[in-house]
């Protein structure tokens, strides 16, 4: 499973050891290095008692069978961490820009929703699939996207995914019936997920642990607010010049990221390794130049084989993974709920137009950028709680406290979203506290995940990835079912009722999250209170 795994990059302190990073990195491959079937009886590389060593060793045991091992030359820009700022920056914008185009697209339909009810005479429901079907390809894309890039690298997976992403947003704009938007938006979601799984390994791919700090808040922002975006551009398209021009208008955005992604120089170091060794073992003749992907490269049937087994496997044998899984996915469904229940509290009830109800999403935005602001000051919180030792727990902090805002969010949302008496103003100041709630556990539960499976962070992430991706998708099809059979309170009701019964989750793995991790294979067995663990973080 190719690619240090996009959570990772949000924890701080990190979630990954230096170490661990450059197993990712260098490998491009996850969990303990076993001893090379290479070893000859010579060999002076000792492996620990589970028979697994370090990159160190391991280029150490080949290096002794007489294998050049290929690796970065310091000061002379081989090294993509050593490229210069404006490289750098040049890169996480339009990966960035990737992702918001993206994020955009999975939302912006809905500003005009209807339109294509009425034009094709078909029902909101099959309509609604326009979404599902997109979301729908952020689950299932990476189990492909992730192992090819691990054979042909970031950047012609870049570039495939946004040319078909481009190509299959046009028949949505020149459709003469539902099924072709429907099928093409499939399409399209697959093919544009491929951002969504790599951006994050190109951003640890450039940039150092203790350089990442600016370039992970600008990615962050395009990741999430980009879904807010899209309704609050939407509406506006929608209500002035019709639906078709929403897609129109993505159509556009999409190809001009499409055109960023011929410009994005390679930056997945196993690859930029093997174009190295390549070129020493043509200009020398000596085979012995190999990169360390190259000796350990596995058929790519085993790799894609792994990427799509292992999260499945992991998803539903490890207790942890499936519960905050559960949690998360219930927690991305309200966010895609909420693109059609407030159309539903200010259309329907309060009859304001589409373009003031997209601007109404900026509350969602205001909120999440307020968590992103309060994050690093988990950080103080997580030092002193550390201070004896390092453990997955103490990364449950926020969560905890998002875990209290969340129900308190949707309790205001079920009590004021469905009266026209009630100003308009308690349904943003819902959104707003929904969208601190959303992020605080996000971040927290996937920096909790990847402390928790930090030699498996990618399988562990994908899986969840895979089941939030499928719930999320499931919501536009029966929201407004839902709301209008049960009334809007009482379907509120029903979600801060839900959130209320699943919110002493991280409260119940902080007390006994240990004894979960211990009965597992995968999971780490730190435990609070064993000594410092050295995580290589920067001063």
């Amino acid at each position: 499973m190719p690619s240090e795994p996009l959570e990772a990059e949000f924890a701080f302190p990190p979630a990954l050891t230096r170490h661990q990073e450059d197993e990712y990195r260098v490998l491009d491959r996850e969990g303990p290095i076993p001893l090379s079937p290479r070893s000859t009886r010579h060999s002076t590389v000792v492996a620990n008692a589970s028979g697994n060593v370090s990159i160190t060793d391991l280029e150490k045991q080949f290096q002794d069978e007489g294998v050049r091992v290929v690796s970065f030359e310091k000061g002379v820009g081989e090294d993509p961490r050593e490229w210069g700022l404006g490289k750098k920056w040049y890169i996480t914008g339009s990966t960035s820009f990737l992702c918001l185009a993206v994020a955009l697209g999975s939302s912006i339909i809905t500003g005009d929703i209807e339109g294509p009810v009425k034009e094709f005479n078909t029902t909101q429901e099959i309509v609604n699939l326009t979404v599902t079907c997109f979301v729908i390809g952020f689950g299932v894309g990476p189990l492909l996207f992730a192992p090819l890039s691990e054979v042909f690298g970031r950047k012609p997976i870049y570039c495939l995914s946004m040319f078909l992403y481009f190509i299959f947003t046009l028949p949505s704009a020149l459709s003469k019936n539902v099924a072709t938007l429907v099928v093409c938006r499939q399409i399209a979601g697959i093919a544009a997920s491929a951002p969504m799984c790599n951006v994050g390994g190109t951003v640890a791919d450039i940039w150092r642990v203790e350089d990442r700090g600016i370039p992970m808040a600008v990615f962050s922002g395009t990741l999430f607010l980009g879904p807010c975006v899209g309704p609050l551009v939407g509406g506006w398209i929608g209500e002035r010049v019709g639906w078709r021009w929403i897609y129109w208008v993505l159509f556009i955005f999409v190809g001009f990221s499409f055109a960023l992604t011929l410009f994005i120089p390679e930056t997945l170091a196993p690859v930029l390794l093997r174009r190295k060794a390549e070129k020493l073992r043509k200009e020398t003749g000596d085979p012995s130049y190999q990169s360390l992907a190259e000796l350990e490269h596995e058929p790519f049937s085993t790799t894609l084989k792994i990427a799509v087994a292992r999260p499945l496997v992991m998803l539903f044998t490890e207790p942890l993974i499936l519960l905050f899984t559960i949690y998360l996915s219930f927690i991305y469904s309200i966010l895609y709920l909420l693109f059609f229940a407030f159309p539903l509290a200010f259309i329907e009830v309060r009859g304001f137009g589409l373009g003031i109800t997209g601007t109404t999403f900026i509350s969602i935005m205001l909120g999440i950028a307020a968590a992103l602001a309060v994050l690093p000051y988990q950080e103080r919180i997580y030092a002193r709680v550390t201070a004896d030792g390092t453990f997955p727990e103490a990364r449950l902090y926020p969560m905890m406290v998002g875990a209290i805002i969340l129900p308190s969010a949707l309790f205001i949302f079920a009590f004021t979203g469905g009266y026209k008496q009630v100003h308009w103003i308690g349904v943003c100041a819902a959104g707003t506290v929904f969208g601190f709630a959303m992020i605080v556990i996000y971040v927290s539960a996937n920096s909790y995940i990847v402390d928790s499976y930090s030699n498996y962070a990618a399988s562990a992430i994908a899986a969840k990835t895979f089941l939030r991706s499928i719930v999320g998708a499931m919501i536009p099809l029966f929201v407004t079912q839902m709301f209008h059979g049960m009334g809007f309170q009482y379907a509120g009701l029903l979600l801060a009722l839900v959130a209320c019964a699943i919110g002493p989750l991280p409260y119940v793995f902080f007390i006994y999250g240990e004894q979960v991790r211990s009965r597992s294979k995968m999971a780490s067995q730190a435990r609070r209170g064993e000594g410092c663990v050295e995580k290589d973080i920067p001063h």
